[in-house]
């Protein structure tokens, strides 16, 4: 394979992007097989992250993900507004229905749950924290795609065009546009079994005082206790929890500019 290009900083992050669900253990010939890196240069990425903790190996075993990673996890959930302030929709959800409750985050081309509640015994989800989510299937994915301003909707809808055609919302771009403007005009999706069977998925995106959605708040619930008035109440209650989500990000972020341009406008005292 040819060797991955890049300043180092982008070579080394890329030695962690091989690591998925699906391939969760590489030794250094595979890793160099596969990111096309020669020994002498692979060996020192490896050491570099081994040393901070972001790998693990065994003698005469191959490298894992290493323990800097579950202090990170708990440093960002100390940390993160978007899981600090969505804690208490999560539980508002649940305490109204009996159901699974998530806040997931889209960065990149992913989309994965960083936060959850349940109030059902026995929950029906295929995708826990941390595990990536299909961008063109379900509720949470159209809650994002719909809400994106027309100059990023495309794209997205062309870059998942096979599995938005494969539920059911069109065979053309436009079509499927057309389709994710119903979504956008009600202010949430719903989707049924297309990501886990039997389950009803109703979301509606979350802001930050941007123009693209940075996360999505959603209910899962098992389709057999809901008809569709139920799933319009739901609706109805996850989009105003999302929006009130949303002003609080975004209140948080005013205050925190308003803090920064205080500290900078403030006049420097000379003793």
């Amino acid at each position: 394979m040819t060797e991955k290009k890049g300043n180092s900083l982008e070579r080394v992050l890329a030695v962690l992007e091989v690591f998925t669900e699906d391939r969760l253990e590489w030794t250094p010939e595979q890793l160099m097989e596969e990111l096309g890196y020669s020994r002498p240069t692979l060996y020192r990425y490896l050491k570099t992250l081994k040393e901070a903790g972001l790998l693990s190996s065994m003698p005469n075993a191959g490298f894992t993900l290493g323990p800097k990673v579950v202090e990170m996890d708990y440093l960002l959930r100390q940390s993160d507004p978007l899981i600090l302030k969505g804690e208490r929709h999560l539980t508002e959800l649940t305490e109204a229905f009996s159901c699974t409750a998530l806040l997931v985050r889209w960065y990149g081309n992913r989309i994965l749950c960083v936060d959850s509640r349940c109030s059902t015994e026995n929950p029906l989800s295929s995708y826990p924290r941390g595990r990536p989510m299909p961008m063109g299937r379900g509720a949470i994915a159209r809650s994002i795609i719909a809400f994106l301003p027309r100059r990023h909707i495309l794209p997205r809808i062309e870059a998942s065009l096979e599995d938005l055609r494969s539920v059911g919302l069109g065979t053309t771009l436009e079509e499927i546009h057309d389709s994710l403007k119903k979504a956008r005009r009600a202010g949430y999706a719903v989707a049924r079994g297309e990501v886990t069977p039997g389950v009803v998925g109703v979301a509606a995106p979350v802001f930050d005082a941007g123009q693209s959605p940075i996360a999505s708040l959603c209910v899962t619930i098992a389709g057999a206790l809901v008809d569709d008035k139920d799933i319009e109440t739901i609706g109805v209650r996850v989009r105003a929890a999302a929006a009130a989500l949303s002003e609080e990000l975004s209140a948080g972020r005013q205050s925190s500019g308003d803090r920064a341009h205080a500290r900078n406008a403030s006049p420097v005292s000379i003793s």
